[in-house]
């Protein structure tokens, strides 16, 4: 893959998936026929009351054989924007005439999710919390069922983020370096930035490759808040996905997009100051090196101080809260493969999801 391959929505072809029906598929001690789905609640523990609390996964099971998938959204509580994506996708998906199986999770951290807060009650992170363990905290329980109940059966997760409170993430997907598999799948998604980033010990993506299972993780939009242009790029890069693995039919009207913005280096601009930042640039700009992106002053207005850029690239996140400390997150910045074109290439996938009549309607795929 290199820099100029085009990313095609909705490429593949479901012929070639194995011949013949599929046979029952079983999760969690439930068994769904072909061309079904089923809510399945897998137990993990009791929440403070003594109910129990279980995590839910909505099983599409196609007609044909194929490959099995998940889609996960806030694995951090308040990372929500995923967990639209895939309620659109239930709406579109129909598992008579799919090809393989889809597991749906829209909701992994049901503790945070519940309390609007990214982690859980035990004030761990979930998302460094794998593999877990059956006897361990809260974090590593739910982390060791979500292990063994759903990464197992599967060979590709999509887990879709947002960025933390008070950030915003231009639609990307990050994926591990130099896996030629998932910079494909990554490229196919639509999405408007590629970051191929390290692995992090204890996260979902390094726990699922040492399983096999390729990983796609989308980061778009702000915790606690839903988007248009987030929750469309999610479920246009899923379907995107599901059509190349021959899973359901390519859309007939799909057209081919630009290619997403390429990068294996991002930094962080910081607030020299503390007081209250404006940026004049925001998340999808195209910045140079030594550029001003924003200043920050005082509660008065005086002694401000300018930040720069310090990279060429494009910005991929940005803060929304202008009351800042010294040293605060204020710009990501990712250093792009190919930087000239790169702000057009953005607006021109920005203006393809906003326009595409698939993603306004609910018709099944």
């Amino acid at each position: 893959m290199t820099d100029d391959t085009p990313a095609v929505p909705f490429s593949g072809d479901p012929a070639s998936a194995p011949p013949g029906p599929a046979l029952p598929f079983t999760l969690a001690g439930v068994t769904i026929d072909p061309g079904t789905s089923a809510t399945i609640a897998i137990p993990v523990s009791n929440t403070a009351t003594g109910l129990p609390a279980s995590l839910y996964v909505r099983v599409l099971h196609g007609a044909r054989p194929g490959p099995c998938i998940f889609v996960s959204a806030a694995i951090h509580g308040d990372e929500i924007v995923g967990t639209a994506v895939i309620q659109r996708l239930l709406a579109k998906l129909d598992a008579a005439t799919m090809a393989g199986t889809v597991l749906f999770l829209p909701v992994v951290n049901i503790f945070g999710f519940q309390a609007h807060s990214r982690y859980l009650p035990d004030r761990r992170d979930l998302n460094r919390s794998f593999p877990g363990s059956a006897k361990g905290s809260l974090a590593g329980q739910l982390a060791n069922k979500f292990l063994k109940e759903v990464i197992c059966h599967c060979s590709l997760g999509i887990d879709i983020h947002s960025a933390a409170v008070h950030r915003y993430n231009l639609p990307q997907i990050r994926i591990a370096p130099d896996n030629e598999t998932l910079r494909e799948l990554a490229m196919l998604f639509g999405a408007h930035a590629v970051i191929e980033s390290p692995l992090r010990p204890g996260s979902l993506r390094d726990i699922a490759r040492g399983e096999g299972v390729d990983m796609l993780l989308m980061e778009a939009g702000e915790a606690l808040r839903f988007d248009e242009l987030s929750v469309r790029c999610g479920v246009n890069g899923v379907l995107n996905v599901m059509a190349h693995l021959g899973m359901i039919q390519p859309h007939p009207e799909a057209t081919q997009v630009t290619i997403p913005a390429r990068s294996r280096r991002a930094v962080w601009v910081r607030a020299p100051r503390g007081g209250l930042c404006v940026l004049q640039q925001k998340s999808g700009d195209a910045v140079k090196k030594g550029e001003v992106i924003g200043r920050v002053a005082g509660i008065f207005g005086d002694d401000a101080i300018e930040f720069r850029a310090p990279i060429d690239g494009i910005i991929i996140g940005h803060a929304v809260l202008p009351v800042v400390n010294q040293g605060d997150a204020l710009v990501h910045i990712a250093e792009v493969l190919r930087f000239g074109d790169v702000e057009e290439r953005v607006d021109q996938i920005t203006e393809a999801l906003l326009n595409d009549r698939l993603l306004d309607e609910d018709e099944l795929i």
